[in-house]
């Protein structure tokens, strides 16, 4: 499993190797690469990047061994996304909540790619054609380089939470994401966030992947500064809460989720959920609710650029405090 602990005796750390990791898709019968139980944390390293989008050996960017061993070693699947996981959370039933705490994100390399290809992205009919770019990351400024030389904040997050689809649904390509999470893409899940995932399956089998170095609202163009990351997350079953659609919260808002390939109906159903999930934190009616979002809730687009799009509505925390 090439699983050890870190100075915190209380933190386990999974490393992406061979063993550790899936490429492309998300499907229950994977075995576990690491089980633990609730309340535990974990801190899990990322690869990211097709063979043919990486970048030349002498181009001075960080080439991480366990991509290259990754690339030689592991079938890929129908998608382009490397999963390190899954994690088997003992005590995790269907049915179930699976809270994770992401605690810490950190870059791996100094670098980040971007690709985007015809017949893809949110106006492909603008772009026929593909184009690779390889970012310089400055680990100590923070920024990343445009090859005009602007600078972009870093504000890492995986834009792959997972658990496992339900096992009567089989394999599942990475790109959709859907009711167990997966291809997400909130910007807003930096360190310090929450993801809520409903568990379809015994153990959640919980996976990330997907690192982003930055990305806008949409994702627009297919990809992010898409790069290697490592995290850190706490794990907690939660019982009896009965959500069915994965939710989220930063330090400043609740973030409720809409999946679908009609953008319409996504905002409809990101919408919904949190009406309801205002309705449960504070009893009051639903058509108050559904005021209150009017009046202080925010529609983002997720992204476009994934068959299922997404759009997030997010509230301040601070609206709920009379």
């Amino acid at each position: 499993m090439n699983v050890s602990t870190t100075a915190n005796a209380t933190t386990k750390l999974l490393r992406a190797t061979p063993e550790t990791v899936h490429w492309g898709y998300l499907d229950a019968t994977i075995k576990p690469a690491l089980s633990i139980d609730s309340g535990e944390r974990v801190t899990i390293e990322c690869a990211t990047c097709n063979p043919e989008w990486m970048p030349a050996k002498d181009s001075g960017f960080d080439i991480l061994p366990d991509i290259v061993e990754i690339h030689q070693k592991v079938k890929k699947g129908s998608g382009n996304h490397i999963f390190t996981g899954p994690i088997y959370v003992r005590g995790a039933a269907i049915g179930d909540v699976l809270e994770v705490k992401i605690l810490d994100i950190k870059l791996r390399q100094n670098w980040g790619w971007n690709v985007f290809r015809g017949y893809m992205g949110t106006i492909p009919e603008d772009f026929p054609y593909t184009k690779l770019t390889h970012v310089p990351l400055d680990l100590k400024a923070n920024v990343a380089t445009t090859a005009s030389g602007y600078k972009i904040p870093i504000a890492p997050f995986f834009g792959q939470l997972a658990v496992a689809p339900a096992a009567v649904f089989g394999r599942q390509n990475s790109k959709e994401p859907r009711e167990f999470g997966g291809n997400l893409d909130c910007k807003e899940l930096t360190a310090g966030s929450t993801i809520y995932l409903p568990v379809w399956n015994e153990g959640a089998l919980f996976s990330t992947g997907d690192g982003h170095a930055a990305q806008g609202d949409g994702e627009v163009d297919g990809t992010a500064i898409e790069t290697a990351l490592t995290g850190t997350f706490e794990f907690n079953v939660r019982k009896k809460l009965g959500w069915k659609m994965p939710r989220a919260e930063t330090p400043t808002h609740f973030i409720s989720f809409g999946l679908d390939a009609d953008l319409d109906d996504a905002a409809r159903q990101a919408l919904k959920e949190m009406i309801d999930w205002i309705v449960s934190m504070t009893g009051i009616h639903k058509d108050e609710a559904y005021a209150m979002c009017s009046f202080a809730g925010d529609l983002h687009v997720t992204q476009t650029v994934n068959n299922i799009k997404g759009v997030h509505a997010m509230l301040q925390k601070s609206i709920l405090k009379k």
